[in-house]
């Protein structure tokens, strides 16, 4: 019971509760990058393996980052340089962030490609003749786990010292996660035009992955001022095509 006290103590402050609000809202939207592939990459499985490929996706984010949170003395080493390049020290966690980048790169780059060259369908995510397997689709999404959780971790850690604080704002944002899922997913599904933009946006967030893997710190705000403008830009023009459907032909 001491032991559970101790660690719920933030809970008597204001500033242990503002700690947790400030976080838990920064977990959930960092999670929005990571929903975001996995909705699209699931989208290529068969109908009936979508939504366990999903869950299954959703919890192993879950695992990796409450795995990582009792890691944590080994997590902020990952952030000490191991070697000097061009004037820059490079730690693990930049190594990481650079590969997790230079993946999403890859992978938003190439489904861009397969979605605009209508003469190659091999593997397209909107459509395509040939599906991805459960094996492939669950290994990419791990991976892509891997980095997000280690950049929502050190977040984390920059931000409060409390255990505990980090423990519940990590279930809030996978608990958003698990419930976003399938509705975004058909969203998705059901909007191409939506696809493209959000291959577009793993494609800025994979950029955005280099960049910091380099030292060259983007703020995330930006980030998601601009994805949210082109959300707010996409969703008029989905409306202005539904009122020209709607509206009777002369």
């Amino acid at each position: 019971m001491d032991f559970i006290a101790e660690h719920l103590a933030f809970l008597s402050s204001p500033a242990g509760w503002a700690a947790l609000a400030t976080l838990v809202v920064m977990e959930i939207v960092l999670g929005i990058d990571n929903l975001i592939f996995i909705s699209i990459l699931t989208n290529k499985l068969p109908p009936e393996q979508q939504v366990r490929a999903r869950r299954l996706g959703i919890g192993a984010a879950l695992f990796l980052r409450l795995a990582l949170l009792f890691t944590i003395s080994i997590i902020v080493q990952l952030t000490a340089p191991i070697f000097e390049l061009f004037g820059h020290g490079f730690s693990w966690r930049d190594l990481i962030l650079i590969a997790g980048g230079l993946f999403l790169v890859w992978k938003a780059t190439k489904e861009i490609h397969h979605s605009v060259d209508h003469e190659d369908h091999k593997d397209s995510m909107v459509g395509g003749v040939v599906q991805l397997t459960m094996g492939a689709a669950i290994g990419q999404i791990l991976l892509l786990d891997l980095v997000f959780s280690i950049d929502s971790i050190i977040t984390a850690v920059g931000m409060t010292d409390e255990i505990a604080i980090m423990v519940i704002a990590v279930l809030a944002a996978v608990t958003v996660m698990l419930v976003a899922a399938n509705p975004l997913s058909r969203f998705l599904s059901d909007n191409p035009t939506i696809v493209m933009l959000a291959l577009g946006f793993l494609l800025m967030i994979g950029m955005t992955l280099i960049a910091d893997g380099f030292g060259y710190h983007v703020p995330k705000g930006y980030i998601y001022a601009a994805m949210g403008f082109s959300a707010l830009v996409e969703g008029l023009n989905m409306l202005a095509r539904k009122k020209r459907k709607s509206a009777p032909k002369a």
